[in-house]
């Protein structure tokens, strides 16, 4: 299934929102999934990034206590899917069968039908809808409201936007890499130049051998993944519950449509 972005849901993904609906809890839902605890919260948090309303909301109890629960929104992804899988199954056997015949059939759907296999290397994948355009000489500044509480903003080149028929109104998907977003202390009155100062309470840290992966809710169900290096963990004092605030280049945010 695909998002309103056009990007790949994963089977897998769609098969852990159903247990954790189930289930009522992401580490049991992991564990019948055969997933770490880590993996799960990941596909979790990467879902409600990726669709307009949050599919899965959790209650506090740390890491073996609280729970999760499937909302509306993600009842509804599931119904979906499932009608999507058995439509893409039936679509697909007609495919083979005209294949096999060496004909073609005009009514069969074209490259829309493939973006069904579209993903992303990025760590963060954002659906939002564009709220403001502003156009310069060469380049554009474009608005995309991903949540009540976030707006993040782009420069494209204005080439880019026209390529992309970028309006207000449309829904859209900005890609950030994990690597992209600078950390630092939630500092009120602080002054700074990076058009995309995000901010939010730190929900989880994984220290590598190098790095340090921090993921932060931001509002709105959404949660902003940005891997730091472990020195800059540590001279922040990172932990769950601090706030934080990311500082994203408008440069260096990604736009993209179906």
């Amino acid at each position: 299934m695909t998002n309103q972005t056009g990007l790949r849901v994963g089977e897998d993904r769609f098969r852990l929102l159903e247990a954790i609906g189930r289930l009522g809890s992401i580490s049991a839902a992991a564990k019948e999934a055969g997933l770490s605890y880590k993996a799960a919260w990941d596909a979790a948090n990467a879902l409600n990034n990726l669709f307009a309303r949050p599919l899965i909301v959790t209650r506090p109890g740390g890491r073996h206590g609280g729970g999760a629960e499937v909302t509306a929104a993600g009842r509804r992804a599931l119904r979906t899917h499932r009608r999507l899988t058995e439509s893409l199954g039936e679509l697909l056997a007609g495919l083979d069968l005209s294949l096999a015949d060496g004909q073609d059939d005009p009514d069969l759907p074209g490259p829309s039908l493939w973006s069904f296999l579209m993903k992303t290397s990025a760590r963060n994948c954002f659906h939002g809808v564009v709220s403001a355009i502003t156009a310069g000489s060469v380049n554009t500044e474009v608005s995309l409201r991903i949540s009540e509480t976030t707006t993040i903003t782009a420069v494209l080149t204005n080439q880019s936007v026209a390529a992309l028929d970028l309006r207000q109104g449309r829904p859209a998907f900005a890609l950030i890499k994990a690597s992209t977003p600078l950390l630092t202390r939630d500092m009120e009155g602080m002054r700074l130049s990076a058009r995309n100062q995000i901010h939010g309470t730190v929900l989880s840290i994984d220290k590598g051998a190098v790095n340090t992966e921090a993921v932060l809710d931001i509002g709105g169900g959404k949660t902003l993944a940005a891997i730091i290096t472990n020195n800059s963990a540590w001279a922040l004092a990172l932990e769950p519950g601090m706030r934080c605030c990311a500082l994203i280049k408008a440069s260096q945010i990604i736009l993209g449509v179906e």
